[in-house]
């Protein structure tokens, strides 16, 4: 079934729709994320990480393969640095404006200098303004070394809990919690196959618009496409702050740039290599690099990201989007 809008209409009704399936998609994997944390004892920063950037990756994943069969090499290396941009710098600072977010320690050691070093490695596989296959294996070994790193993690703080349990098998809360496992497990695939088909439906329609008012591909693909696969994140990280859920704000925000930035272009690149512009290995590339940058500056200090620093990240999103549409020449 084909629900690519053709008017702009219909446009309108995917992009409203698609949004309200979003929130609620976004409702039911937080819910069911923070429920299975809590059963297997495993820290809510891991599945943030892992469970929950994947899902809300998904789509990132989706627009990035399609547009390499296509060979728009611009729309998909436009889509991985923009969503990581939005990720940080807009869907961070909309968070820390709801409220302020706490960081662990933990996070700021590990899993923040990997974000940054993750972002780093693109730039020498990209700078031949060609995503090969040989670039994407790279990629996949780099997303599949991240990936053990993270469940070793889990394996270790669900065996400690196991540990602490072993004398306490009859309880009823415990056994409640095993009933539970289920229907956890229910609500995080619901909510990431909804959150795909509303983001389907949301990008489709924000497309069309763009196109009809006469946006470049790259444009879209840096703006519209990038902010579209960005929603997810966006109303899944809002709705886990406004529930108490910082370490799946944050684990999803850290996770789903790593995602994108090793496991997004690497099936790009293996499902059709392809060349695009100077400009997204330079200024563009800058861009990334500088928010990724700012962000875990700005997190370091006193652990967290409040309203002020919130505002930061906003601004420097509106600078860069103002950048983009401007007539100023890329760096």
């Amino acid at each position: 079934m084909n629900f690519e809008p053709h008017t702009i209409p219909t446009a309108l009704i995917c992009l409203i729709f698609g949004l309200f399936l979003l929130f609620k998609s976004a409702d039911w994997l937080v819910k069911g994320a923070a429920s299975l944390a809590q059963s297997f004892g495993i820290s809510q920063l891991i599945v943030g990480l892992t469970v929950v950037a994947m899902g809300t990756s998904a789509p990132e994943v989706a627009a990035s393969i399609t547009s390499s069969l296509k060979g728009a090499g611009d729309v998909a290396i436009g889509n991985v640095f923009g969503s990581n941009i939005a990720n940080l710098a807009l869907i961070g600072g909309v968070c820390a404006l709801i409220r302020p977010l706490t960081i662990k320690e933990s996070t700021l050691k590990r899993e923040m200098p990997i974000m940054v070093a993750v972002t780093l490695v693109l730039y020498p596989l990209l700078m031949d303004l060609r995503l090969s296959f040989l670039d994407g294996v790279i990629l996949v070994v780099l997303f599949s070394l991240f990936m053990y790193y993270n469940i070793v993690i889990a394996i270790r703080q669900s065996q400690a809990k196991s540990l602490k349990e072993e004398n306490s098998r009859d309880n009823p809360s415990i056994k409640e919690s095993k009933r539970k496992f289920w229907q956890d497990i229910l609500l995080v695939l619901v909510g990431i196959v909804a959150m795909a088909l509303a983001a389907k439906l949301t990008i489709d329609g924000g497309v069309f618009l763009g196109r009809s008012f006469g946006l470049s591909e790259a444009v879209i693909g840096m703006t519209v496409i990038a902010i579209g696969t960005s929603l997810p994140e966006l109303v899944t990280c809002v709705v886990a702050a406004i529930k108490g859920h910082d370490e799946i704000s944050i684990g999803n925000l850290v996770g789903s740039n790593i995602f994108n930035a090793l496991l997004v272009t690497a099936v790009a690149g293996i499902s059709k290599p392809f060349s695009f512009e100077k400009k997204l290995a330079g200024s563009y590339f800058g861009a990334t690099l500088g928010v990724t940058i700012l962000f875990v500056i700005l997190v370091w200090h006193k652990r967290e990201l409040g309203r002020l620093k919130g505002l930061l990240l906003l601004a420097y999103y509106a600078i860069y989007i103002f950048v983009l549409f401007s007539r100023v020449s890329p760096i």
